[in-house]
């Protein structure tokens, strides 16, 4: 199969292959270079964990981040 690059530098996976792995709209994709060719993947739920890793203060407790994340309360 044969896909064309796009003046923007895109290029269409063939519906085939986006029903066959599964591919679907916003699905995060990996590319990479082997032996001189470009392969495109499926990026892994490893892949999107350790772009997240270290966001989070793994020394606070939910209820401290939750806290953070809501900022202070108002009462009436």
């Amino acid at each position: 199969m044969t896909s064309k690059v796009t003046e923007k530098g895109q290029v269409t996976i063939p519906k085939e292959l986006r029903t066959r792995f599964g591919i679907r709209p916003g699905a995060e994709m990996e590319f990479r270079e082997e032996d001189g060719r470009i392969v495109l993947a499926k990026a892994s739920i490893e892949d999107r964990l350790d772009q997240v890793y270290g966001i989070l203060d793994l020394d606070q407790t939910t209820d401290e981040i939750m806290d953070e994340l809501r900022g202070p309360v108002e009462l009436p």
